[in-house]
């Protein structure tokens, strides 16, 4: 047996061990009891630093500091690395609201206990790391530029497409985009990054760079990308997981591919095993890669009569749109108990042009963040490129009978993904029997 093979069977044992005892039956709470040692302990008082940048809400803020997730009103503001002197009423947060297991949620982000709208008193700023209080700026500062170019509901995809930040898009629209199962399009997700870099990743081929110069400058945008939209821990997730599968495929190998990929979910697992369970986001990024990886190559070889332009490869992006999306489906269904039957079509039309879109974007916001006049250009491309996607959308979203509502328990979702194993197995199979033939 081979080391590679060694290396993963033990990531793959220790992954099978996580998903074991962080289940409900085996898993114990391990709260880190800062203040009291119980949960509901009435009115206390305390100093801390804001650990986190506020999510900004239609009309709440909610504020990480250390271990407790505080809701409070817009204003005054708080910001990342504010001191702050905090007096309410400490809580463990509810473990069912309309059936989402809002405690688990919490609780994989090292969120123990609730505090809502407790007296606070600003004593001190500056505290937080000069890094991410950099990033943390900058970042606002892109938002308030483009808000001041681009309308709703066009701000809330551009802001969700970037960013990953929903609080600009309306419950109306959430909806659409689950309707039409376009809501990855909303996260900083393993997928889109994968899609963006290889992209970039052509885009440079095409300009005349050695395949190595375009693969680590590439690498180096890819880390530029994470930076600039604050490095939220979702998106520093995504971006290990895509730069190691282009890694991978740099080097040439399907099986070194898949052994980086599972190796790294391993390592994040080590750091944080609660994500195996409770973090959606990071199974459909692992799963995403793995359809990459092993159903993308079938898609491309099927797709053979569409071209794959210099500039802009549509073969290699729809193989890619095609062989995430299947490999997701099961996932979602078991988190969200239901499917669209009508997704394919909206992807399709819609994940190819993500990219350009998103690059377009950053010109456009770092433009208009030098010269307004210039932002004011490049507004009309950015504007029109988000229209195309809200009227794909809205459309799509209006075809009757588009959903099914589908409950499955996990000894289902196993199932089907052995299926699906067995199904891509037995089509690499054909094309390896094709492949000596000729």
């Amino acid at each position: 047996m081979t080391a590679s093979k060694i290396i993963l069977y033990l990531c793959l044992a220790y992954v099978a061990g996580v998903f074991v005892f962080t289940s409900p039956r085996f898993r114990e709470d391990k709260k880190l009891d800062l203040f009291v040692p119980t949960s509901d302990v009435g009115t206390i008082s305390f100093v801390s630093i804001v650990a986190k940048e506020p999510d900004i809400r239609e009309k709440i803020v909610k504020l990480k500091v250390q271990n407790i997730l505080i809701t409070t009103g817009k204003y005054p503001e708080y910001k990342y690395g504010d001191k702050l002197k905090i007096t309410g009423i400490l809580k463990e947060p509810s473990e069912d609201i309309n059936g989402f297991d809002y405690k688990d949620y919490l609780k994989k982000d090292g969120i123990y206990y609730v505090m809502s709208f407790p007296k606070i008193e600003l004593t001190g700023e500056g505290f937080g790391s000069p890094v991410m209080k950099f990033l943390f700026s900058f970042k606002n500062k892109f938002k308030e530029t483009v808000e001041s170019f681009i309308p709703p509901p066009q701000i809330g995809l551009l802001e969700a497409l970037v960013f990953g930040d929903e609080s600009q898009i309306s419950q109306n629209w959430k909806d659409k985009l689950n309707l039409t199962g376009t809501r990855h399009i909303a996260a900083v997700s393993g997928m889109n990054i994968t899609i963006i870099a290889s992209l970039l990743l052509s885009f440079m081929l095409a300009l005349g760079f050695w395949r190595g110069q375009a693969f680590y400058l590439t690498i180096i945008l890819l880390i530029l990308y994470i930076l600039m939209i604050g490095a939220p821990a979702s998106a520093v997730r995504a971006g290990i997981m895509g730069g190691i599968l282009l890694l991978a495929r740099h080097l040439g190998r399907q099986s070194s591919a898949s052994l980086a990929v599972v190796f790294a979910s391993t390592l994040m697992l080590a750091v944080n095993p609660l994500l195996l369970r409770l973090d959606v986001g990071f199974q459909l990024s692992f799963l995403a890669m793995l359809g990459l990886i092993y159903l993308q190559p079938i898609f491309f070889s099927w797709l053979k009569k569409i071209p794959d332009y210099k500039f802009f490869p549509v073969r290699t992006i729809l193989s890619a749109t095609l062989s995430a999306q299947i490999f997701t489906l099961p996932i979602l269904i078991y988190n969200f108990g239901y499917f669209s039957l009508i997704s394919i079509i909206p992807n399709i039309l819609i994940v190819p042009f993500l990219a350009p879109i998103t690059i377009l974007i950053f010109i456009f916001g770092l433009g208009a963040m030098v010269f307004s006049w210039l932002g004011w250009l490049l507004s009309f491309p950015v504007f029109l490129a988000l229209s195309y996607i809200t009227e794909t959308i809205d459309l799509f979203s209006k075809i009757p009978f588009a959903k099914i509502s589908l409950q499955i328990s996990w000894p289902w979702l196993v199932i089907a993904y052995l299926i699906l194993s067995f199904i891509v197995w037995r089509l690499q199979e054909s094309q390896k029997l094709k492949f000596l033939k000729y």
